[in-house]
């Protein structure tokens, strides 16, 4: 079985004052992927016995940046996407395994008063065209804080936050269309009625609360649905705004 663990550290050089090697071990997963890392080449030296490390740094300093750490070496890791205007700020890492593809993703947050949701319209269709390209080759893992909560049992104020970031109608639709392009929310899958969050407001004690939202996935293309053994949300774990999600595959990397 393959463990897999995606989690938005909110700025790794922070998590790692808040024990997030200790976590890692405990975790001990085959993938381990970060999103929102904020630092650059050379800011940071943290390796695991055991692990390869990957890093996809935005050109702004303090900026955004994915990294994973694995197990098994891949034949292949990609930066970006391919598209210029979209490979600058650290957000695709994509690991190309000898069964699957895994992409650990950062997707841009439309902001408030909603000032980049233009760009993330345009983000979005060259995500997924990006997917589907890799998906005819071989199966795709998809993972990240895709910054989007898909349906209402997905946040915890659907009314209250409609057309907000992360909660407007044009964002969640982008979700559904990569959802009908082939892949499945495995967390939603195996847990159709489950109302457990990923991410909570540093704001009004929410995360005391439980006021989040789920917006950390693990998509898999419907081929590999039938191998994914769990999908959980760690909401036990502290140090970050985020907590980690986790994926099980029956397979072998």
């Amino acid at each position: 079985m393959l463990r897999f663990i995606s989690w938005n550290v909110n700025g790794l050089r922070a998590c790692v004052g808040k024990g997030f090697a200790d976590n890692f071990n405990r975790l001990d997963a085959d993938f381990f992927c970060l999103q929102e890392t904020k630092m650059q080449q050379g800011q940071l030296d943290l390796q695991f016995p055991g692990y390869d490390s990957y890093w996809c740094y935005a050109d702004k300093k303090g900026y955004s940046g994915t990294a994973v750490y694995v197990r098994h070496r891949p034949l292949n890791v990609t930066r970006g996407i391919g598209i210029d205007r979209h490979d600058h700020e650290g957000r695709v890492l994509t690991l190309e395994m000898p069964r699957f593809f895994l992409v650990c993703v950062y997707t841009p947050n439309s902001q408030d008063e909603l000032r980049r949701l233009d760009y993330r319209m345009e983000w979005e269709e060259a995500f997924r065209s990006y997917l589907q390209q890799l998906d005819a080759v071989k199966p795709v893992v998809v993972c990240g804080d895709m910054n989007v909560a898909h349906e209402e049992i997905d946040l915890a104020n659907p009314r209250t936050n409609h057309q907000n970031a992360g909660f407007t109608d044009q964002e969640r639709q982008k979700m559904t269309e990569l959802l009908q392009a082939g892949f499945a929310d495995t967390y939603r899958r195996l847990h159709p009625d489950q109302v457990q969050y990923s991410w909570w407001s540093y704001r009004m004690r929410a995360r005391e609360r439980n006021v989040g939202w789920r917006i950390d996935y693990f998509l898999v293309s419907e081929r590999l649905m039938p191998a994914v053994a769990c999908a959980d949300i760690h909401t036990d774990i502290m140090g970050s705004d985020h907590c980690p999600v986790e994926l099980c595959l029956n397979d072998e990397p």
